[in-house]
């Protein structure tokens, strides 16, 4: 199963013109029907519709199809609706005449000063009769369909592009635990042989009133505990038990983002817990190199679905 991306974006677009014989409505302009969707990351599925009111009624339909694809998001969908007159203006129909000119007659019966209605008048009432008339119940399902296609082929091909780098960072947070395994026990021993030095040099100071072999156990006893407190072999195979979990779930792919936001979370926790308990410089370069790519990781998974 793919992985998919939030991000993605797709229009699609339907034309239409009567080719009714009928006086009533050979002259209706042709009109196109569009629908554009974006898409962005968000924790949750948010979904927002832009469309004019005589569409409005399609809403439901919309929706209904884009929760049943997607999952998480935030989703803007824009129905836009274009009529264009071939003669460059919409052609008011007889009937529609005779309503206009029976209702400008009762309205004057009652307001002699009403003013007549003009051309333009005429026209834009002409423009929004033709634009209400037209039935789109047949033809936006399908678009609407069409256009969530093309934007699940863009999530995907962005998940994929992401797959790709979290992969590559989880092979180089690999290379790094693999510099970070052998230098656990060459600094464990470094740090316990130092310890012991150091208790050696003030032993040699006193007046050697503690017996050697007890100040000996004592100091290796403070060594070892010491040493414990710098070990980050646990750290160490967490993290990587971490990666393995993460490598599966890509693979697996679907619906992993919310869980591999987690587990960089953990990640992070890790590796900031190698570099409070590091003793050496080459340990420490090791432990901001991972937050780094963590860090990286982190953005990219936070547009994943």
């Amino acid at each position: 199963m793919p992985v998919y991306s939030m991000t993605g974006y797709a229009s699609a677009q339907h034309s239409t013109a009567s080719n009714t014989p009928d006086t009533e409505t050979r002259h209706q302009p042709n009109s196109q029907l569009g629908i554009e969707i974006r898409s962005v990351n968000s924790r949750f599925l948010d979904l927002s519709f832009r469309m004019p009111e005589d569409l409005r009624q399609f809403e439901p339909v919309l929706r209904e199809l884009l929760t049943a694809k997607l999952k998480r998001g935030k989703v803007e969908v824009r129905v836009s609706l274009e009529t264009a007159n071939t003669s460059g203006v919409p052609e008011p129909t007889p009937r529609l005449l005779q309503r206009l000119n029976a209702a400008q007659d009762n309205v004057k019966a009652w307001l002699p000063q009403a003013s007549p209605l003009s051309v333009a008048d005429v026209l834009r009432f002409s423009a929004a009769e033709q634009s209400a008339s037209r039935d789109w119940s047949a033809d936006v399902a399908p678009l609407a369909e069409k256009a969530l296609k093309e934007l699940m082929s863009a999530r995907q091909r962005e998940g994929s592009r992401l797959n790709g780098m979290l992969i590559g960072h989880v092979g180089q947070l690999r290379t790094l635990a693999k510099q970070a395994v052998p230098l656990v026990p060459q600094l464990v021993a470094q740090q316990r042989q130092r310890f012991l030095d150091r208790w050696q040099e003030a032993m040699a100071l006193t007046d050697g009133a503690t017996l050697p072999e007890a100040a000996q156990d004592r100091a290796l006893t403070e060594a070892t505990a010491f040493a414990i407190r710098i070990d980050v072999a646990e750290e160490i195979t967490r993290l990587q038990s971490h990666l393995d979990e993460i490598e599966r779930l890509l693979k697996k792919g679907g619906e992993v983002g919310k869980r591999l936001d987690f587990l960089i979370q953990e990640l992070h926790r890790e590796a900031n817990t190698m570099g409070s308990k590091s003793s050496a410089l080459e340990l420490t370069h090791i432990s901001v190199d991972m937050k780094v790519l963590i860090e990286q990781m982190r953005e990219q998974v936070q547009n994943l679905e």
